[in-house]
């Protein structure tokens, strides 16, 4: 029997459209587009929607691609820069001029990792929050330098009259 397909390419089911509902069988293929559209940060009612079935049934036959969730673009940008890599190897001037854009982003990427690192541990030089009484105690040390106030209203010390 030939396979019917709808406008997208997709195989339509046997039984579409009468009463019950066939059992969804995964396939090799299914597995991988998952996978990419979790690389290229699709949701989990996107990915549904172009494999043609529920959320649930995604989460119930694709639920080890799912738990993978945040390696999926790794994956893609290394399998991308293998394959230029390879290519470039080869001799094929365009990879290697793409696999040194490739590189040239991830270098980036590092490096904006690195600062906003840094920028959330409030630098290498950066002092402990102080609360609002060792703010307090902070300032009262330095209070009246540079006034003519001098060391009468600094605590602890006893100005001479």
């Amino acid at each position: 029997m030939d396979k019917i397909f709808d406008l997208f390419g997709h195989p339509v089911r046997e039984g579409f459209g009468t009463r019950g509902r066939p059992p969804y069988e995964p396939t090799e293929k299914d597995r991988n587009k998952v996978k990419l559209l979790l690389a290229l940060g699709w949701t989990i009612g996107r990915i549904a929607n172009a494999l043609d079935v529920s959320p649930a049934t995604l989460k119930r036959y694709f639920r080890a691609e799912l738990k993978q969730r945040d390696a999926m673009r790794d994956r893609l940008d290394a399998r991308r820069l293998e394959i230029a890599m390879e290519q470039a190897n080869a001799g094929n001037v365009a990879a290697l001029k793409e696999l040194g854009k490739m590189i040239e982003r991830s270098d980036l990427m590092l490096v904006d990792a690195k600062l906003r690192e840094a920028q959330a541990n409030g630098g290498a030089d950066a002092k402990p929050k102080l609360g609002k009484k060792e703010s307090a105690r902070e300032a009262a040390k330095t209070a009246g330098q540079g006034s003519d106030w001098g060391n009468d209203i600094l605590p602890g010390i006893q100005g001479v009259h």
